[in-house]
């Protein structure tokens, strides 16, 4: 995966200033998660999440906020889930969870869906610190 550019904060990317995408790092770890994460900022987008999609290619994801909870009806394929508190520490991890299915963290101030296997590769786990990059 590229180096990252820069750290972005959470208010700019919500509020939709700078890129739809954003590169994230498993800071604990020293591993990639995703260089093309999309950002769901709005009503619309969170609610459609992955839906629609004929797949997820690796190096891909979707990043939910705010969101505590998803699920995986009428999806295709499975995801990884990861669930993020307000400073984008791991609570919870969901490997891959297959269509039809629901995952929740009530904790959680965000999530992050990515290809199945990318918690495996990246070796993420519960109390890991992620990073957001532009």
């Amino acid at each position: 995966m590229p180096p990252a550019d820069e750290k972005i904060g959470d208010l700019g990317l919500l509020q939709g200033s700078g890129n739809s995408t954003v590169k994230v790092r498993n800071l604990t770890r020293g591993t990639w998660l995703g260089d093309r994460v999309e950002i769901a900022r709005t009503s619309r987008e969170r609610r459609r999440g992955l839906l629609g999609r004929q797949e997820l290619p690796e190096g891909c994801g979707l990043w939910i906020a705010p969101c505590e909870g998803i699920h995986t009806f009428s999806m295709r394929f499975p995801i990884d889930v990861i669930f993020l508190d307000r400073h984008r520490r791991v609570l919870s991890l969901r490997t891959e969870l297959h269509p039809g299915r629901i995952a929740v963290c009530l904790r959680a101030h965000s999530v992050l869906e990515l290809p199945a296997g990318t918690i495996g590769r990246s070796q993420t786990r519960v109390g890991d610190q992620l990073e957001f990059l532009d």
